[in-house]
């Protein structure tokens, strides 16, 4: 019986032959990633850690630190990768969103297993990763062990056909999948198929990020040319891809006409059936538009706003928030002028991290207020008020929205 991606990533990492669903198996690690919420008051120094080489350090989340506790699990990561001697370490300057940095940097390679403190480390998959989110307690044991548990869950395949329309994203793409089919609890996501070429790596990384938030166990895509470019420019270290075998078992192949897809609104709550073409939307006035997060805060995406305001201004009573993904994508943003776009429309950027996506600073909501956002959330309370309400969409309709007021259709502004 034949293997998934998925299947043959953990067989690679248990040291056996094959897996199969249901099985349960014990892992090797390739690199275990830790932010700075792990460094809180619950944090205890190890006695040892596996391989320092396999462990990678981020400040993300709240940074530069807006509280004095925040300003000590700085301080304790500081210390901690100094005493270990951990080489990747992510500070202020060349910090970001950690599954950004982890991108920038090559931590996330074909075939193998990456695991990290957050939810949302299934943006790995994009580069053929067995990368899954995973609790404070058990990446400390993943540090200190090198080794996890997974068991084989069963895998969704997505099969990719047609090419992507110009003013369609990833973000659109995830959303038509959370639409029409719900959550994925307790199975895998696998993407290929001939329409994956036309899919940028951008896009690729934000259908994966958001597999979390359909419960999906691993969303993992297949290698081509385009990923072995986007790899090839931040290591050289050797790509072990793991293809699924012809005979592969799936519980379920969905073709997804990528061609005819449009620009798509999720609703607050959640995305799950809830996920509907913009033609379908209400009217709905909004009172902050928002672009930033692991899922939309890439360079292109800040491409994509900046394109939409140029020569144009963020309507009155509206606050435009961007926030770009990492400190590499801020200076590569500032270079090419996207920022100045942004800004002299009305918008405002920040500092790269997770503040406004998970509800901490930057960009809190207040009761009564509506946000649409391009971030990876939208359930009640995520943003800041659980008085507030939260759309999600692309970048392309959130900076749109900005402009309008109201939630927009970015192909009429663009027109």
């Amino acid at each position: 019986m034949g293997m998934t991606m998925i299947d043959k990533i953990l067989a690679r990492a248990s040291g056996l032959d094959e897996v199969q669903v249901g099985q349960t198996v014990a892992v090797d690690v390739d690199m275990a990633v830790l932010i700075d919420l792990q460094f809180t008051t619950n944090w205890v120094e190890p006695l040892k850690i596996n391989d320092p080489d396999k462990v990678a350090v981020v400040l993300d989340h709240a940074v530069p630190a807006p509280s004095a506790e925040d300003a000590v699990c700085g301080q304790r990561a500081r210390a901690f990768v100094g005493k270990f001697g951990v080489d990747r370490f992510y500070d202020i300057g060349r910090h970001g969103i950690c599954h950004q940095v982890i991108a920038e940097n090559g931590l996330a390679l074909p075939g193998q297993v990456l695991a990290c403190t957050d939810s949302h480390t299934c943006a790995a998959g994009a580069y053929n990763t067995a990368a899954r989110g995973l609790g404070i307690a058990e990446v400390y044991s993943v540090m200190c062990t090198g080794k996890t548990w997974f068991t084989v869950a069963p895998t969704i395949r997505y099969e990719l056909v047609g090419e992507k329309p110009e003013h369609v994203s990833g973000k659109d793409v995830f959303l038509h999948l959370a639409g029409t089919y719900g959550d994925a609890t307790n199975h895998n996501l696998e993407y290929g198929g001939p329409g994956l070429g036309s899919l940028p790596m951008n896009d690729r990384r934000t259908i994966a990020t958001q597999g979390a938030e359909i419960s999906a166990d691993f969303s993992t895509f297949g290698v081509d040319d385009r990923c072995r470019a986007a790899l090839a420019a931040v290591t050289d270290r050797p790509l072990v891809p793991a293809d699924p075998d012809p005979d592969a078992t799936y519980t379920e192949v969905r073709t997804i006409d990528l061609s005819a897809l449009v620009p798509y609104v999720a609703r607050p709550g959640t995305v799950s059936h809830n996920s509907l073409p913009i033609t379908e939307i209400e009217n709905r006035r909004v009172d902050q538009c928002f672009i930033g997060s692991c899922a939309n805060g890439q360079l292109d995406d800040l491409r994509i706003a900046a394109e939409i305001l140029r020569g144009r201004r963020v309507a009155d009573g509206v606050r435009l928030i961007v926030t770009p993904a990492s400190q590499a994508v801020y200076r590569d943003a500032m270079r090419l002028g996207y920022l100045q776009e942004i800004a002299d429309a009305g918008g405002v950027v920040t500092n790269s991290t997770c503040g406004a996506c998970f509800g901490y600073h930057m960009g809190v909501v207040g009761p009564g207020e509506v946000c649409l956002t391009a971030s990876t959330r939208n359930f009640k309370g995520r943003m800041g008020s659980t008085e507030a309400e939260i759309y999600m969409s692309s970048p392309a309709t959130v900076a749109a929205s900005a402009v309008t007021g109201v939630i927009t259709d970015p192909r009429k502004v663009l027109a």
